[in-house]
């Protein structure tokens, strides 16, 4: 009698898959000026730059009400809506209207002018008297809550996102912007067909070419986006400063990278993505953590402060389910997209970036870009989930680990934390 033989995931997917894409997805930067982060830096640029006598921190009002007036200046010349965001306020909900039209005009342009409170790590001045009596000032960075403005707007190139610059010193900025949209426009201009998902491709008449495209998005397209905005938004740092060499430099604060496989018939892709669910629910498991990050849960000497988490959770909005398998500040997940396609996500968060630029993040410097790889961790960027398995692996695990990115990572300059 002929013994069963096993399906394996690439039986299941044979045939049935009619595009299968590895793409950027969200991109979130950190904006830092280097030479502002602690206080000798900054009471240096006070005095030896500004050139006041004293470095007080009345002088951050000075500079921040100026930033301010500028901002309202801009809205009102380029008849920009403004909109004050609530705490109950989902902000992209409330800009998508603008979003969508400044995109219907086809030109770059802000679409609207977000207004936020927020806490920001920030510089707050504090006086002391010295030994003669004497008073001065020192600086120390502190979580305040201070004025955020949100500069939404439609990019030629990269589609929709957003430039958000604090004001109060040393004013840290943020920039939102999307590896499939820049994709898109990209694609549509080398003349390859193709049909949208959305935030995704459904399907193209050239998948080379998009692949080639999607593998081409790096730090010198980021920087130029970075840098084109900087010029055109109104900034709290002048031409001056930047001369100075006091400008902005961009890290990566949390990038997502996706494959997204997509099926001939949506039929397929959820009754696959039914069983993946069911095979994946002990992920986030620490022995399967340990497979996917090649990393131990029990370190010799002093035990940690802080527990490591590992966690899996299923998570069901209506009809959509997404499956989540977190490790320190990275998760990967999966989920059903516009019913026909699975999308898996990996999201790396390099948090240390916020307090810490010069921490171990990307580094984009604002006007000189540098390819190449970096990253914590010196390994692949991971995918995870029976969906990848690379073809002709065996034995138990296979179809659990699946390295991807090797080339897209190292061409793109990513962090990757592990």
């Amino acid at each position: 009698m002929a013994m069963a033989k096993p399906v394996t995931v690439n039986d299941v997917l044979d045939g049935h898959v009619g595009l299968d894409l590895e793409c950027l997805d969200r991109i979130y930067l950190n904006a830092y000026v280097p030479n502002l982060q602690v206080g000798g830096q900054v009471v240096s640029f006070l005095t030896a730059h500004l050139g006041y006598p004293i470095p007080s921190p009345a002088i951050f009002d000075k500079i921040g009400n100026a930033f301010r007036k500028a901002v309202a200046r801009f809205a009102e010349h380029d008849h920009i809506p403004v909109v004050r965001f609530t705490k109950a306020d989902r902000k992209i909900d409330r800009m998508r209207p603008y979003i969508a039209a400044q995109a219907g005009t086809g030109r770059s342009g802000v679409a609207a002018i977000g207004i936020a409170q927020e806490y920001a790590n920030v510089f707050t001045g504090f006086q002391r008297e010295g030994s003669t009596g004497a008073p001065w000032f020192g600086f120390a960075k502190a979580d305040r809550r201070v004025s955020c403005y949100y500069f939404y707007l439609w990019d030629a190139d990269f589609g929709p996102g957003f430039v958000k610059i604090c004001a109060y010193f040393p004013y840290p900025a943020k920039i939102w912007i999307n590896g499939h949209e820049w994709a898109k426009r990209q694609a549509a201009r080398a003349g390859i067909g193709f049909t949208e998902l959305s935030n995704g491709f459904a399907a193209t008449d050239d998948p080379a070419g998009l692949q080639a495209i999607c593998d081409r998005l790096g730090p010198e397209e980021i920087t130029a986006f970075a840098e084109h905005w900087f010029a055109v938004l109104p900034v709290p740092l002048t031409e001056h400063d930047a001369a100075a060499g006091y400008w902005w430099e961009l890290s990566m604060r949390q990038v997502e990278v996706s494959r997204t496989i997509v099926f001939t018939q949506p039929r397929h892709a959820r009754g696959f993505f039914e069983a993946l669910v069911a095979d994946n629910l002990d992920i986030g498991r620490p022995e399967q953590i340990e497979l996917i990050f090649s990393r131990h849960r029990v370190r010799r000497g002093r035990p940690p402060t802080v527990q490591k988490v590992f966690n899996t959770r299923v998570v069901t909005q209506g009809t959509a389910v997404t499956v989540n398998a977190s490790y320190k500040h990275s998760r990967i997940k999966q989920y059903l997209k516009d019913g026909r396609a699975l999308r898996i996500g990996r999201v790396a968060a390099t948090h240390c970036c916020a307090a810490a630029p010069s921490g171990p993040c990307m580094r984009v410097p604002a006007h000189t870009a540098q390819a190449g790889p970096l990253g914590c961790s010196g390994r692949p960027l991971l995918f995870y989930g029976a969906s990848c398995c690379p073809g002709g692996a065996s034995g138990p695990d296979a179809g659990r680990v699946y390295e991807v990115c090797s080339s897209v990572a190292r061409r793109a300059g990513r962090a990757v934390v592990g």
